[in-house]
């Protein structure tokens, strides 16, 4: 099973763009959004060509191949539900990949494992679990720190990287927790 992971696109069409021609290109069974979708928030600045009515239909269109999980950023709102096809307000999700591997899913501002100044509020996880989290806009794959059976992934921001690369994560079941994810950045043209 492979799972493409993506959080932070911050209405920015640019952006959003080059994630659908990855997506196209990776061809995952699953897709996971990790909230923050629309909505600049007011401690970013605009990202590259921000046009949230432009990337409204890229996400819905996604959606509609049936196969994309998304939660809610702390950026989102009702009226970002109002214009998503797909359910976006919830703080998480839980997926359990074809190998038994549970993954917990959320933005980051409510469950988190502390890295970056996200929270620090582990959700319970068996061993061998994964905590998929966004919000830092900075990229993470290790062991949660309180947790070491317990692997934590951020797969960095698509459009406003706080650590110098726009990025997305891609997971494959079947592997070592540690060589079952990894981030592939973004380029321009």
């Amino acid at each position: 099973m492979k799972i493409l992971i993506a959080s932070d696109i911050h209405g920015s069409a640019f952006w959003a763009e080059r994630l659908m021609a990855a997506i196209d290109a990776e061809q995952p069974d699953r897709i996971v959004l990790l909230g923050d979708l629309l909505y600049h928030g007011p401690r970013n600045d605009l990202p590259r060509d921000y046009a949230p009515k432009r990337v409204i239909p890229l996400l819905n269109d996604l959606a509609a191949q049936g196969n994309m999980v998304a939660v809610r950023g702390n950026c989102e709102a009702e009226v970002d539900q109002m214009v998503l096809s797909f359910p976006c307000m919830a703080s998480y999700a839980e997926l359990v990949d074809d190998a038994g591997r549970t993954l917990f899913c959320t933005h980051g501002h409510v469950h988190g494992a502390g890295f970056h100044n996200s929270v620090d509020s582990l959700p319970p996880l068996p061993a061998g679990g994964a905590l998929l989290f966004g919000h830092t806009h900075i990229k993470v794959s290790e062991p949660v720190p309180a947790r070491p059976d317990v692997w934590a992934f951020n797969p960095g921001s698509v459009s406003i990287p706080k650590d110098g690369t726009h990025s997305y994560g891609v997971y494959e079941s079947g592997e070592p927790v540690e060589r079952a994810f990894r981030h592939v950045v973004l380029r321009e043209a």
